[in-house]
This record gives C-alpha cells, structure tokens and sequence, in this order.
C-alpha cells in the first residue's frame, strides 16, 4: 500500500473516532495511536501552546522534551511561522532540539484556532527524508479534524 493509500485508508476511522468528542486530549490521543501505528514512525505526538511554550501532549514513542520555547526548534519555528515544516535531515536544521539521538527527519503540522496555533503535531522518523508534501497535505487534513 502506498503512503497515499494508507493515509485515505485512515482518515475515515480518524474521522469517526475523533466525531462527537469534545476534548481535545482525547482526540490527539487517538490521532497520534491512528498515525503512529498505520505508519510505524519513531516518535508520533502534540505539543500544546501554553504561554510562550509549547508543552507535551499525548504521543505514542518514546520519551519526549516536555516544554519547547517559542520559535526554537522545528516545532518552535512550526508554531512561529504557523504553518508546516518538513525537514528532511533534522541534523542539518538550524537550532533543532533533540530530544531523541535516533530522529532524522521531522513534518510538524500547526493546528491553527481562530487564527491562532493552540498545539503542533510532531512526527519524527528514523529513517532520511520521510516526509513531502503527500504528508503535509494529509496531516493537515487530520489536524483540522481535531479542531
């Protein structure tokens, strides 16, 4: 199944778990299970914005950073910019954070409130240049899901 597929595949069970749910937690529980286990990443999860931080949500993976400062990193620059970033080899970005020696490539998605970013979805895989814009344009879908 290709990458595409196994994204179409999901976005109807994302849709029915998440339909109806009023918390939020809730939701990126399920969504960051739906992604990490269809998809086998290293690291699947949220950040919330708290005040000039964002703080660790729910997450399927290893241990995590628990707080990001504003515009640091490339869930801070995600949340900053307020719109998606994938890179490719995270070694090679500016300012990265590793909370894990084993990630190397990243997408974090925005998900954006009344024009504001209130949490970030973070995804990490072990593997060089995971994420294009096949998955930017599916887990934006998702994101908006959560909202």
């Amino acid at each position: 199944m290709t990458k595409q597929e196994t994204y179409k595949s999901i976005l109807p069970q994302i849709g029915s778990l998440v339909a109806g749910e009023t918390d939020m937690i809730a939701k990126m529980a399920n969504v960051a299970a739906v992604l990490h286990e269809a998809f086998g990443f290293w690291w699947t999860g949220f950040y919330r914005v708290e005040g000039q931080q964002l703080v660790l949500g729910p997450f399927q993976g290893p241990i995590a950073c628990t707080r990001i400062p504003y515009g640091k990193g490339v869930c801070g620059t995600a949340w900053q910019h307020a719109e998606t970033v994938i890179v490719p080899n995270v070694h090679k970005f500016a300012g990265h954070i590793a909370c894990s020696s084993a990630s190397n490539s990243e997408i974090v998605v925005p998900l954006i409130s009344d024009k504001q970013v209130i949490a970030v979805l973070d995804i990490d895989s072990t593997d060089f240049g995971t994420f294009d814009e096949v998955d930017k344009c599916y887990l934006e879908q998702i994101s908006q899901l959560i909202l």
